[in-house]
């Protein structure tokens, strides 16, 4: 895929930018600075940015299990900013994590979405994700989620 755009790690720089492409996708339900920042410290190596020189268009935050799970791993978030969607950033995103944890020895990536969020659901099953089971109350406005999961070769 010719992408006009790299993939690299957050730096501390970019969570502005973070925590606007977060606003712009969640909302009022947005993780704030703290937990990025918190993110940062412990799952660095997996928090992925795409965009341009330091321009970031979208991100993922992802996380490996500690101890005697090392070798699972939780796609705790992507999102991209509103007027990149469409131009294969989250796509990006997504190749870019799953060859890395992979090169990491990661069998198992999981992650909850929204089970109103049909849009994200098929992106994620286009990734051969499958749902698990429904999590019940898992957000905080008290819509469930969907537990989805994809083995690693």
């Amino acid at each position: 895929m010719d992408q006009p755009y790299s993939i690299r790690r957050v730096r501390a720089a970019d969570l502005d930018r973070i925590l606007e492409i977060e606003r712009a996708s969640f909302g009022p339900h947005a993780y704030d600075r703290n937990l990025f920042a918190e993110y940062m410290g412990d799952c660095g190596e997996l928090f992925l940015g795409a965009g341009r020189a330091r321009e970031i268009w979208g991100y993922a935050l992802t996380c490996r299990r500690p101890g005697a799970f090392r070798h699972l791993s939780e796609l705790v978030s992507l999102a991209v900013d509103p007027p990149m969607r469409g131009r294969g950033v989250a796509s990006a995103l997504m190749e870019s994590t799953l060859r890395r944890l992979r090169l990491r020895g990661i069998s198992r990536l999981s992650l909850t979405v929204k089970v109103t969020n049909d849009r994200a659901r098929a992106f994620y099953e286009k990734y051969g994700f499958q749902k698990v089971r429904r999590v019940r109350r898992y957000y905080e406005d008290g819509e469930d989620g969907w537990r989805m999961t994809r083995q690693l070769p």
